[in-house]
């Protein structure tokens, strides 16, 4: 989702992707007039979003539009973006701007980075994100430069791994880390160095997320070891202490130390909330919450998932990982009774789900298409160059639209089974629909096997009636020897009245009645139809999602997702 989780965000993204990634011809003072270097001198010292940097910044501005210094325009409004609080979005289109007056592309590309930047880190908007990083890749592609093509490299791994391509993610992510090593030591300026630490420190935290979402603890660990050693004990890199803390925190929590994971997202707070990085304050919630309720503090637990929504609700994101927040909510309020809560947290898991599936549709398109696909024709393209591989060029192309037409096929063949098992499905709704009358109680009946005392069967009979009649069979962890005890029998009594009246053992005994309460409740009840499959599961007695889908698709020759679809086309579709 994991994780999908699983889940993506930078260090001061701001400050990597204005300073670590800017044109370094100017932070280590190339420029053929000292007087910008000069002023950047006089500002550089104050933190982000600090108004007194503009003192000086004004100065610089005004002198580079004088002198028509068009590549030194850029880098002051570049850096403004940094100091500014809430005009960062002007300051970045004034960069664009700069750059192409300048006409250097390294510089046009690296201005709409920025503007992806801002979308990313200050809005979370991913899809405005990557339309402006894929922007910058295209003048970026065929830069000399190797710095801004690991920036655009940089953003693409953290676009992949909010999408849970953490394979893909991590081979960038690991080639990153090498680059920006070799820059953080020897006679070098002091900015290119600072400015590399970053983006190596950055390149471990995305590399660690990814190997926290593949489950390698092993990885983590070791990653976590080097950022531990690497990271500078000064203000400067306070942010990406607290990404690692928090990185140390989940490894806590799946390591089941509750207490150390805590303590971890404790000290990883102030440094997020400084820069108010909502997604990863939000993420050390959740797990936060998870670890009191693993320790029994389930109202403290709750108090953290609350935190969660109360983020969510403000900013309209949050990481997919983080959707288990609200079913951990749902199933505290249903346990606790109260419909009212149990409703608001359900309707806001299928708010969640809208906004994670609308980013997902969206970058996973432009990802495949204006990236990745970019990338192989370009790779077709020099081989054909070549003129060495164009025959098996042009066969695996034949192979591949061959295997989509059988991909097509098939799945023509497939939508015509599944409507067809949709239309028995709803002609044996229909059927028992119209045969429904108040069900009659069980009856001894003296022709089945049962050698039992006519009392106890009776009695067990009443008691199977009783407990249909109420629902109890949506009770999750319910075995044979529970309900025994419930009706104050044996199992041995139990199995063999539930075996001859009711045709099966218990086990497919429960599980037709749960899929048919499920069934009902998709077919009748438009509200059950927005569900999530999880979601569902849940509420018809299951314990997870796959055993549920497996169980409904025996039963009923279709998955539940494919009859809800079908159920929503034929009756809200024409609504």
């Amino acid at each position: 989702m994991i994780f999908k989780e699983r889940y993506v965000l930078i260090k001061r993204l701001l400050q990597l992707c204005l300073c670590l990634f800017a044109s370094t011809l100017f932070s280590q003072g190339n420029s053929k007039d000292p007087a910008y270097e000069q002023f950047r001198k006089k500002y550089w010292e104050y933190e982000e979003n600090d108004k007194r940097a503009f003192v000086y910044l004004n100065q610089y501005i005004s002198y580079a539009k004088s002198e028509k210094e068009y590549s030194e325009l850029f880098q002051a409004y570049k850096d403004a973006i940094l100091f500014s609080e809430n005009q960062k979005m002007q300051y970045a289109d004034s960069a664009i701007a700069a750059a192409k007056q300048s006409g250097n592309r390294d510089l046009i590309g690296d201005g709409y980075l920025s503007k992806g930047a801002i979308y990313y880190f200050n809005h979370r908007k991913f899809q405005l994100a990557l339309n402006e990083y894929l922007t910058a890749y295209e003048y970026l592609e065929n830069s000399k430069d190797e710095l801004p093509k690991y920036q655009n490299l940089y953003h693409i791994g953290v676009v992949k791994s909010y999408l849970g391509y953490y394979d893909e993610a991590l081979k960038i992510f690991k080639e990153c880390i090498a680059f920006f090593q070799i820059n953080i030591k020897g006679d070098l300026h002091e900015n290119v160095i600072y400015n590399n630490t970053k983006g190596y420190l950055n390149s471990l935290h995305q590399a660690i997320i990814c190997y926290q979402a593949l489950g390698k603890k092993d990885e983590v660990k070791k990653l976590l070891d080097i950022a531990s050693a690497s990271t500078p004990q000064t203000k400067d890199f306070i942010l990406e202490y607290s990404y690692f803390k928090k990185s140390k925190g989940v490894y806590d929590y799946y390591d089941k130390k509750y207490s150390d994971a805590i303590a971890d997202f404790d000290q990883s707070l102030p440094g997020l909330k400084k820069v108010n990085d909502f997604t990863w304050i939000s993420y050390v919630y959740f797990y936060k919450g998870q670890s009191f309720t693993k320790l029994g503090k389930q109202e403290l637990g709750v108090e953290n998932y609350k935190k969660v929504d109360s983020i969510f609700n403000k900013h309209k994101f949050i990481l997919p990982e983080l959707r288990r927040n609200y079913e951990e909510l749902i199933r505290y309020y249903k346990k606790k009774n109260s419909p009212e809560n149990e409703l608001y947290y359900t309707n806001q898991l299928l708010k969640v789900d809208s906004v994670i599936s609308s980013d997902f549709k969206y970058l996973a398109t432009r990802i495949y298409k204006d990236y990745d696909t970019k990338q192989l024709l370009e790779v077709k393209e020099s081989l054909e160059k070549t003129n060495s591989f164009g025959i098996v060029l042009l066969s695996v192309s034949g192979l591949v639209i061959i295997l989509l037409a059988c991909m097509m096929f098939y799945r023509v063949r497939k939508q015509k089974q599944i409507q067809q098992k949709y239309n028995e499905l709803l002609v044996k709704i229909e059927d028992e629909k119209s045969q429904e009358t108040e069900p009659e109680p069980l009856k001894f009946d003296q022709s089945k096997n049962v050698k039992l005392d006519q009392n106890i069967v009776e009695k067990l009979l009443n008691d199977i009636s009783n407990f249909e009649a109420n629902e109890k069979f949506l009770e999750k962890g319910l075995t044979l020897k529970k309900l025994a005890e419930n009706f104050k029998t044996n199992t041995s009594y139990l199995s063999q009245v539930i075996n001859e009246y009711k045709g099966s053992n218990f086990s497919v005994y429960i599980n037709q009645l749960r899929i048919h309460y499920a069934t009902q409740k998709i077919y009748h009840n438009r509200e059950w139809r927005k569900y999530s499959i999880e979601h569902i599961a849940s509420a018809s007695g299951f314990s997870n999602r796959q055993s549920f889908s497996n169980i409904f698709l025996e039963i009923n020759g279709i998955r539940p997702v494919d009859f809800i679809k079908k159920r929503i086309k034929e009756v809200e579709g024409g609504e």
